[in-house]
């Protein structure tokens, strides 16, 4: 049996040092205080430098990733927004002879005049009636709308590059020109083409005005853009977009017939 329990400090001649005395009826042990000696200090800094170099290495790439990564989404962001809203105008488009419908033109005479413009770019462009428009409580018009894209200079004269804009007409009953309503969809753009397919080759002008009886098979647009500081321009690649238009012509002839026969 235990008689005695005791923890006592004990003096030298250099100071203070504790150690632990477990006393006994027959034995004392003693269990002296330890420390850590200089070298295992330097020891354990030194790893400790060696994983925070090698954290912070990993850290730093993550971080730089994450940038460009996200410098990335920003560039192309604009770009599909872009092309989705010309999808769903083309997929949207009513050919000519139907209600409140006019001329589907692409690169020809009379493009924007309905809105007050007259290609002010001098460069190929596309108009046509869609039935895309948002109907929305506040606005007397309905779902049909004519559009028209077309490259602008930029207002700001250093930006480099033009301007890809969409001229929205709603009011399709007025019976003088109207102001159009100008949306830029992308800027930094070199050029824009518009092609239409008439079942045999593409063709860079359309106009159903002037001999072209029905809207294309297909819209082909090609949009370059403007290389950026650093980057070669011959291997940067032009944004391609194929839509087709051939249903969208059927239904349209379909209702037209439906509504004239008695």
């Amino acid at each position: 049996m235990w008689r005695h329990l005791a923890q006592a400090p004990r003096f030298s001649i250099f100071g203070f040092r504790p150690s632990f005395v477990i006393r006994h009826s027959s034995f004392v042990i003693r269990h002296p205080a330890q420390a850590f000696t200089l070298v295992e200090v330097l020891l354990a800094l030194a790893i400790c430098a060696i994983v925070l170099v090698a954290i912070n290495a990993v850290f730093a790439t993550a971080v730089r990733l994450r940038d460009k990564t996200t410098g990335r989404i920003s560039e192309a962001l604009p770009v599909n927004q872009a092309l989705d809203i010309l999808r769903r105008d083309l997929k949207s488009t009513v050919g000519p002879g139907g209600f409140l419908a006019g001329d589907f033109k692409c690169d020809s005479q009379g493009m924007g005049v309905s809105m007050g413009l007259s290609g002010e770019s001098g460069a190929g462009g596309l108009d046509f009636f869609t039935s895309s428009a948002v109907i929305g409580p506040n606005a007397p018009w309905g779902d049909l709308q004519e559009v028209y894209y077309e490259l602008k200079p930029p207002a700001d004269r250093q930006q480099v590059g033009m301007e890809l804009v969409r001229n929205v007409n709603r009011n399709l009953l007025a019976t003088s020109g109207q102001t159009a309503d100008t949306q830029l969809l992308l800027s930094g753009v070199q050029t824009a083409e518009f092609e239409c397919f008439d079942g045999s080759q593409w063709r860079n002008n359309w106009d159903t005005s002037l001999g072209d009886t029905n809207l294309p098979n297909a819209v082909r647009v090609t949009i370059q853009l403007v290389a950026k500081p650093g980057e070669d321009s011959a291997a940067f690649k032009p944004l391609e977009m194929i839509v087709p238009l051939g249903s969208q012509t059927t239904r349209s002839n379909q209702l037209t017939s439906a509504r004239s026969s008695p």
